[in-house]
């Protein structure tokens, strides 16, 4: 026995240096065949003793049981988003910024590839990978660790010593000839090939088997630290970057340090030269400050820090021919124009429809069936028409007007006088139901797995399903007998439903579908409404007094219960499911600003953030922006429009003087 684990020991240790100078470094040291010697001879000593199979081996990498599902991670860092520029000048407008706000005379960046793929969270313990998830919203992700360790450039254990615990941030990508290899083996399948590397690779992270991920090459890049980050005892960035590599992490060569914000600019524009060639997919640049101190003192916004920006590369244009403009019907009844094109590659993407929005906007660009227009992938992903060669349009164009009768149940239209949207106000529209119903399983409502949008189609076409209630009453041999549904698959879907009936607040009711409520909204009415039942009956001024929340969306909240198949339909929803409430917020803070909400402006003699965390520690909230709700506007030098809005607003304002009198009785 000793001699087993001694040799598993010995065998994990050895492939785990392979793993890295292959990928990882680039720099193989064994042959393939070598490397399969040393493998199987690791898997033969598992299966013979199973108990001493260790968590970090490379055989864990192949891929083992199915997932049940994906359980919510949270961050204890947020993984913030980045601000974006678009252009040198706006570069170095966010340097003029930063040099305004950290008032120095210039700065140091670092400046690296923007990667176009998931950004996910690894953590450590005691050296070992325990728990890898998705960034989600930032504060919330999906554990997919059981995908992440397929990845052969994560490494399983780290080398050396590290803190006890590290979370390292990253990006994972699937590398273009890859890509193209699991198209291709796609098409000779008979399925439909992935739109692009990063779909692809989203797609391949959510899968529930392992196996899926493990059969495909992805790859990461590291970028940064959240908890750990104290601990690494590096002063800059670029020595973070140094620490993560010698931990065993893959850190990309295309990275400059010491940067000028000309320098970063020049090295943005290499890059964008490079673009083509590089084996993987890049969308723009990342500019960041250096230097951890000064990065602490410019803080960070509600989404996104103050130090960082991404400098994105123009959206790619080709011109390419309208074939037709045809209304499609959403969820809410709105008709959305979309011209249909002459397939075109934009950024390595086949481009064959572009949204129109609205009948304005057809108006403004004047578009017409049979123009030659320029296309471009607006930030590298959605298609966009920019601009109608008018030189070259057929003699026999007409303009085009949405229709006035709905294209699906030809019942007429009607626009609101507030709206720029044509609605169509049958609620029993065929296509309305089918994107309600879409919408309703769609991954951020209840996330039911195997309700793709052609199975959709066919349970409402079939009368099988009309509203979202209906999914929970299908049974096996109504399944079994749809087309292209195997025994497996419904099987598969069974045990989705019943997953799916345990559901949180929130996400129940953003797959409502009720216009103005999004992710957010929903989960904020959820807080307020722990019962959900509640909602129903709720007053108008009730709903608009819940922060963030307006006129428009409790308007729209309290119509939507208003009809009376809705109410019926969600008091049978909370029957038929098991609604988990949200946690419950923790209690605002006791003091002098308790529930008060406060916004900061102009040039104040004490930092932001101290006196921000003096107003939290006084019960207060600071918000970005002065609203109804602002119960102070706190001014300093040049206050700019905030104090005109707070004016407005009749919102009472205050100098330095007057806040430190309300915090004298605060803690701290």
């Amino acid at each position: 026995m000793a001699d087993a684990r001694q040799r598993i020991d010995e065998l994990c240790r050895q492939l785990a240096e392979h793993d890295h100078d292959y990928y990882v470094l680039d720099r193989p040291t064994v042959s393939d065949a070598e490397y399969d010697r040393l493998f199987r001879e690791l898997v033969a000593l598992e299966e013979a003793h199973p108990e001493l199979a260790r968590a970090d081996s490379p055989s864990q990498r192949v891929g083992g049981e199915p997932a049940e599902g994906f359980e919510t991670v949270r961050h204890a860092v947020p993984m913030l988003s980045l601000g974006n520029a678009a252009s040198v000048e706006e570069v170095e407008a966010f340097d003029a910024r930063l040099r305004k706000l950290l008032e120095s005379e210039a700065l140091e960046y670092t400046a690296e590839p923007k990667y176009d793929g998931v950004a996910v969270e690894l953590l450590y313990e005691r050296g070992e990978l325990t728990l890898g998830s998705t960034r989600g919203d930032g504060r919330t992700g999906e554990d997919i660790t059981h995908n992440l360790r397929t990845v052969r450039s994560i490494p399983l254990r780290l080398r050396g010593p590290a803190p006890e615990l590290l979370e390292v941030r990253g990006e994972v990508f699937l590398p273009l000839e890859e890509f193209a290899r699991v198209n291709a083996e796609r098409l000779e399948r008979g399925e439909e090939p992935f739109a692009n590397p990063r779909n692809c690779t989203a797609g391949t992270l959510r899968q529930l088997d392992p196996k899926v991920a493990a059969q495909r090459g992805l790859d990461i890049f590291v970028y940064g630290v959240g908890r750990g980050h104290a601990e690494l005892e590096c002063a800059s960035f670029a020595a973070q970057r140094r620490r993560l590599g010698e931990l065993g992490f893959k850190v990309d060569g295309r990275f400059a340090a010491g940067c000028s914000v000309d320098q970063a600019v020049s090295f943005h524009r290499e890059l964008e030269t490079q673009r083509d060639s590089l084996p993987y997919e890049v969308d723009g640049s990342v500019l960041k400050l250096d230097e951890f101190a000064l990065r602490e003192r410019a803080g960070e916004l509600n989404r996104a820090p103050r130090w960082a920006v991404a400098f994105k590369f123009p959206a790619r244009q080709e011109t390419t021919q309208v074939k037709d403009i045809r209304a499609y019907v959403g969820r809410t009844g709105a008709l959305t124009p979309v011209a249909e094109l002459e397939p075109v590659r934009i950024g390595g993407v086949t481009v064959a429809h572009a949204s129109l929005h609205n009948q304005d906007e057809i108006e403004r660009l004047d578009v017409r069936v049979g123009d030659t227009v320029f296309v471009e992938r607006a930030g590298d992903v959605i298609p966009k028409i920019v601009k109608v060669v008018e030189q070259r349009r057929p003699a026999d164009t007409a303009k085009y007007r949405l229709p006035e009768e709905c294209p699906q149940c030809g019942t007429k239209v009607v626009k609101g006088e507030e709206e720029v949207v044509r609605r169509c106000p049958n609620l029993a529209c065929p296509a309305q139901v089918k994107e309600r119903l879409r919408h309703f399983s769609s991954r951020g409502a209840l996330d039911i797995d195997g309700l793709g949008t052609k199975l959709v189609d066919q349970l409402v076409e079939r009368g099988l399903v009309k509203r979202p209630l209906d999914f929970f009453k299908l049974d096996l041999e109504t399944l079994v007998d749809l087309e292209r549904m195997a025994d497996k698959s419904a099987d598969n879907l069974i045990e989705a439903l019943k997953r799916a009936k345990q559901v949180p607040a929130g996400r129940l009711l953003y797959g409502l579908g009720i216009r103005h409520v999004g992710e957010r909204v929903a989960q904020l009415l959820a807080e307020a409404y722990p019962n959900l039942g509640d909602l129903l009956d709720a007053e108008f001024e009730a709903i608009e007094a819940i922060e963030e929340i307006g006129p428009i969306i409790a308007a729209s909240v309290r119509e939507h219960f208003d009809v009376s198949d809705n109410r019926n339909e969600f008091e049978k929803l909370l029957d038929e499911l098991d609604v988990i409430p949200p946690e419950p917020r923790p209690p605002a803070g006791d003091g002098p600003l308790a529930g008060k909400s406060l916004v900061l402006t102009g040039k104040l003699s004490e930092a932001r953030g101290e006196l921000k965390k003096r107003i939290e520690a006084a019960g207060g909230k600071v918000k970005s922006a002065v609203t109804p709700r602002t119960d102070y506007l706190v001014a300093g030098e040049k206050p700019g429009s905030k104090r005109d809005r707070a004016e407005e607003l009749g919102v009472e304002i205050l100098d330095e003087e007057g806040l430190r009198g309300l915090l004298e009785t605060a803690p701290g």
